[in-house]
């Protein structure tokens, strides 16, 4: 019995949809530790590919992402009053799965061990966590109520 000799790689997800595999895989590298540059893969095969117009595209995207997440993070009131327990219930859990996909989708993003995107992620979790601290202090309950 041969352990580990002549050993094949598997398929990468990009062979099972390019016919032109081998020159896809002579051109992509997987990265295990941080670099710098735009020639990387964020979320989608190809994207945002070797242009820095659509790399920046990339970081701005996932910026966004990360913010969305701290935005979601906060939940006002649990219901208005008269509303039905399940279906504030439902709706919250509705925010929180699209919050949680968000979070994925940057936890991947980050994955690609681009500095860029790195930063871009880290930034804008810090940019909405800001803005939910500062629309919570905003709205404390130090007015008085009419």
């Amino acid at each position: 019995m041969d352990h580990g000799h002549d050993m094949q790689m598997p398929m990468s997800p990009d062979s099972m949809y390019n016919n032109n595999s081998s020159s896809m895989m002579k051109d992509m590298v997987m990265h295990m530790s941080f670099f710098w540059g735009k020639d990387v893969t964020v979320l989608f095969p190809g994207w945002p590919g070797h242009r820095l117009g659509i790399y920046i595209l990339a970081l701005i995207f996932v910026f966004f992402l990360a913010f969305a997440v701290e935005v979601l993070s906060y939940s006002p009131s649990p219901a208005k009053a008269g509303a039905s327990p399940v279906v504030a219930s439902l709706v919250f859990a509705v925010i929180y799965a699209f919050r949680m996909a968000l979070a994925y989708m940057v936890m991947l993003a980050v994955m690609s061990f681009n500095l860029g995107v790195f930063i871009v992620a880290v930034a804008g979790h810090a940019a909405g966590y800001f803005l939910v601290k500062l629309r919570k202090n905003g709205s404390s309950d130090q007015d008085p109520k009419p």
